[in-house]
């Protein structure tokens, strides 16, 4: 098996659009005055899952750098204070922050392509760093999902 290959797929796999939305295409276009609300019947707000996948991804790149990694409090710390972001500028530096960090995490795959198994510099127990991108994708597609959903219901989707 090539593992640099698989690397580079699962790097690439961060960002792309299969067999779903895009990251890229879920928060492009999203009118202000509907990035914080929340649908009747759901729990959160575009603005709240886009923190929430921003926040986790940045998280976990720590995790992946930082010998001196601190665990974040759950849930206080994982997700933002309020519904709404608090102007128009959170919105797209919010999204440029998830791409930055997708695009080091990606990075750090490459630089470790002979070894995914690699134990991250964060961890106490030895998480190779191969689980953490996957955790990344499982979790930004998880939200992405949700995303699409509240779009829907917002008649902003399709």
């Amino acid at each position: 098996m090539d593992v640099t290959a698989v690397a580079a797929l699962i790097g690439r796999s961060l960002g792309w659009e299969e067999a779903k939305a895009s990251f890229e295409h879920v928060t492009e276009g999203v009118p202000f005055e509907l990035q914080g609300v929340r649908p009747q019947g759901l729990h959160h707000s575009l603005w709240e899952l886009l923190e929430h996948v921003r926040i986790t991804q940045a998280d976990i790149l720590e995790f992946c750098t930082s010998a001196d990694y601190h665990e974040r409090a759950w849930p206080a710390e994982y997700w933002p204070t309020s519904a709404a972001p608090p102007d128009e500028t959170a919105w797209p530096a919010s999204v440029a922050a998830v791409q930055r960090d997708r695009s080091a995490l990606a990075a750090l795959l490459g630089e470790h392509a002979d070894d995914l198994l690699w134990p991250v510099p964060g961890s106490d127990e030895g998480q190779p760093l191969l689980r953490e991108a996957l955790l990344v994708l499982d979790h930004t597609s998880y939200h992405v999902g949700q995303m699409v959903t509240v779009r829907t219901l917002l008649g902003v989707w399709g």
